[in-house]
């Protein structure tokens, strides 16, 4: 399960040559490109984020989300938070500007684990709706400690693949062996097999989609032209109870008030899959289970989760969604889960 405290030569085929070059050489950045420097950490029981994930180490919960080398926040009990003022990466390695044009500190969506004594960070580089991504990988002993640029483990290039190479997350299978599942609209959401060193030692293959190939009912895509009508990502696998539980998102993130964002569940005895729903259906082929949506009331949408098994026994969903009240702003949304007779999480 996936605790809180939780090169190979594909590796030339999928990175650029520039990650390689530029490991060790991370180069600091100008203070103005990151305005949140100039604020005050602060206090709050409402977190404003996107993409949360969380980590917990020495009686503290670190909470990541994106934002200008990524936005942190830390917590004693996951309900007053202090927001950190300066940034959770505060250098970024050269390598993630020259891979992606466009890209300028911006980091999205990222994900953390501990494992074999270190933590391991993977967060992405991007610009919005293109394909032409990469995800990095940072380590360090301790979450609070120094982190080192471990380079790039996978990346996407425009016309070269049908996928999108942000929104990693990582999941460690009964084996012991460490996977990635990321994606975003194209062809969906990817899995592969990673090495010791956290880079990939498979071919990724793709897990899930929103729709089946050639649907014709799949809605035409409002927010960009090259990603296409398959509107999944934010993958995020739990181990929990002999399954493997996929949480993916659904439809639009990112327009505020008129997000139609959700989140939807498979599971699979095997992390490679196949994720069938509750009905039976395989998530390759458009299947799943819908687990939470906006309710218009508090939430106009929701989603791009993570989901913890606790010590105790406790599990919880988290997730960021557009508050109604707060005229669509992004807020930090946590749900114990409840696991039915039949081994469903339900909130």
């Amino acid at each position: 399960m996936k605790h809180l405290t939780r090169h190979s030569p594909l590796l030339l085929f999928f990175c650029l040559a520039a990650c390689h070059a530029a490991l060790a050489q991370a180069q600091p950045q100008p203070r103005g490109q990151r305005p949140y420097h100039r604020r005050m950490a602060f206090q709050t029981d409402t977190v404003m984020v996107h993409d949360p994930v969380m980590a917990y180490e020495r009686g503290t919960y670190y909470l990541l989300s994106t934002g200008m080398g990524l936005q942190w926040a830390t917590s004693k009990d996951r309900q007053t938070w202090v927001v950190q003022s300066t940034p959770f990466i505060e250098q970024l390695p050269q390598w993630t500007q020259d891979s992606v044009p466009g890209f300028r500190n911006h980091v999205w969506a990222p994900d953390i684990i501990r494992w074999h004594g270190r933590w391991w960070l993977g967060y992405s580089c991007s610009t919005f709706g293109k394909n032409t991504s990469a995800i990095g990988l940072m380590t360090s002993d301790r979450l609070n400690g120094r982190w080192n640029d471990e380079g790039c483990i996978v990346a996407s290039r425009e016309k070269r693949d049908d996928w999108n190479a942000i929104d990693p997350a990582f999941v460690i299978d009964d084996d012991d062996q460490p996977w990635l599942t990321w994606g975003s609209f194209w062809d969906g959401i990817q899995l592969a097999r990673l090495d010791s060193t956290m880079h990939l030692a498979s071919r990724p293959v793709t897990i899930a989609r929103r729709h089946r190939p050639g649907d014709p009912n799949a809605a035409e895509n409002p927010t960009s032209k090259y990603a296409g009508r398959n509107a999944i990502e934010a993958p995020f696998i739990l181990r929990h109870d002999g399954y493997y539980y996929l949480f993916v998102s659904w439809d639009y993130c990112c327009r505020g008030a008129k997000s139609n964002y959700r989140v939807a569940v498979g599971r699979s005895k095997k992390v490679s899959g196949p994720y069938l729903d509750r009905e039976g259906r395989d998530m390759l082929e458009g299947g799943g289970t819908l687990f939470l949506e906006g309710d218009k009331t508090e939430y106009e949408a929701a989603g791009h989760c993570a989901a913890y098994d606790l010590p105790g026994g406790e599990s919880v969903f988290i997730c960021h969604g557009y508050s109604t009240k707060l005229g669509g702003q992004s807020i930090l949304i946590q749900r114990p889960i409840t696991w039915t007779a039949d081994g469903w999480p339900t909130l």
